[in-house]
């Protein structure tokens, strides 16, 4: 289940704006967060946790699991280290959108194939 941003505890807004600065720093990227997956509302940030960002850019949207681990006072700007965890079956998959230039030719081959086709984007999802 993908969460609202709405939705989000004020304790998580500091870890999931670190994380997106994070990912943003490590892939070279300017992802905006538009949504968390499989949130637990009840996160101890002082315990290591793990958390699922659903991330676009205006061309590609990915889904990111973070592992957070609370770091030692003045260890980190965030408060935090964080790791990319990797997903060995992902209910939801890593690029959430065909890469770049693909997408047309599918496209073209679904409407040789039916008479229409229907697409549906949601959060990143088509």
């Amino acid at each position: 289940m993908v969460y609202d941003l709405a939705d989000l505890p004020q304790t998580l807004v500091g870890p999931v704006s670190a994380g997106l600065d994070w990912v943003n720093t490590r892939e070279d990227r300017d992802y905006e967060l538009t949504g968390l997956a499989d949130l637990e509302l009840d996160i101890d940030v002082a315990e290591p946790f793990e958390l699922s960002l659903i991330l676009c850019d205006g061309e590609t949207c990915a889904a990111r699991r973070i592992a957070f681990t609370p770091s030692q006072p003045g260890y980190s700007k965030s408060g935090f280290s964080m790791t990319q965890v990797p997903d060995t079956e992902p209910d939801i998959p890593a690029l959430l959108d065909p890469p770049e230039g693909l997408r047309s030719g599918w496209v073209d081959e679904q409407l040789a194939k039916f008479e229409f086709i229907l697409l549906l984007y949601y959060r990143g999802r088509w």
